[in-house]
């Protein structure tokens, strides 16, 4: 029997092995979610988002969100894959809410554009996002409102993925996390199993 006194104090050696990666992988990780972010910002603003909110359009951007949830539900799966399940869940939340963000405000400001008055003034790029952002924060400082109706059911699409996006979706990265963390730490886990196993 080992003599506590003896004992090890300190933390394990995988963990004393992963402690002076944490600083550059958090830096990585920042990094990453920023450049993400950046590079989808600077897409929409180099678009040529000319044209006009047609059937075509609103399949885009059905087919948009659809890609939004794609694109999430393949970085819950990188969370739990990932050696820092939390640092992974920061840059999948920076893609998930800028693309969801990006394509209300493109889609905010085609309808500007293919019917003039659909909102309170007309929207330029910066505006589109502006009104998608604060639709979304619900601070709705009451400058701009959607006054057509597709305006209006446009602007409710957008509240209700907000929602799910806050609600649902948190609680799924969060899941993600935790399950991440557990298969790193060598639990077995039980949700969201990684999509490679070791035979």
């Amino acid at each position: 029997m080992k003599n506590p006194a003896t004992a090890p104090t300190g933390p394990p050696a995988s963990r004393q092995g992963q402690q002076p990666h944490r600083g550059r992988a958090s830096a990585t990780a920042l990094a990453r979610a920023l450049l993400i972010a950046a590079g989808l910002v600077t897409v929409y603003y180099v678009l040529p988002l000319d044209g006009r909110l047609t059937a075509g359009a609103s399949a885009v951007l059905v087919c948009g969100l659809l890609l939004v949830v794609v694109v999430f539900w393949w970085e819950v799966r990188a969370i739990v894959d990932s050696p820092w399940p939390r640092l992974k869940a920061l840059e999948a939340l920076a893609t998930t809410l800028a693309l969801f963000l990006l394509l209300f405000a493109g889609a905010y400001f085609l309808l500007e554009h293919t019917t003039p008055g659909s909102f309170s003034e007309p929207l330029t790029k910066t505006d589109s996002l502006y009104f998608t952002l604060t639709t979304f924060t619900t601070v709705g400082y009451g400058d701009i409102a959607a006054r057509s109706q597709p305006g209006r059911v446009l602007t409710m699409c957008q509240m209700l993925g907000g929602l799910l996006l806050v609600g649902v979706a948190a609680k799924i990265l969060a899941s993600a996390v935790q399950t991440g963390l557990r298969r790193r730490d060598g639990d077995p886990p039980d949700v969201f199993p990684p999509s490679h196993r070791n035979p």
